[in-house]
């Protein structure tokens, strides 16, 4: 993957886990800081899982990294 990029962590869903969209193109569903490091890694994206939830590219939407279960 070449050029900057936009990472957007959908809110966790009502089974668990949150979709991963890179660049308008849903590629997964994670349900760990962990896991978005992958999905990202398999996109062409070395990231380390510790720099995922502050990366400025990656947008956490209704919730932070902290959540990943379904909203209760």
């Amino acid at each position: 993957m070449s050029g900057p990029i936009h990472v957007i962590v959908h809110p966790p869903s009502s089974t668990g886990g949150r979709r991963v969209r890179v660049d308008g193109e849903i590629l997964g569903l994670a349900h760990s800081v962990v896991d978005v490091a992958e999905v990202l890694r398999r996109a062409g994206l070395e990231i380390d899982p510790v720099e995922v939830a502050g990366a400025p590219w990656s947008d956490w939407r209704g919730v932070g990294p902290e959540r990943w279960g379904p909203e209760t």
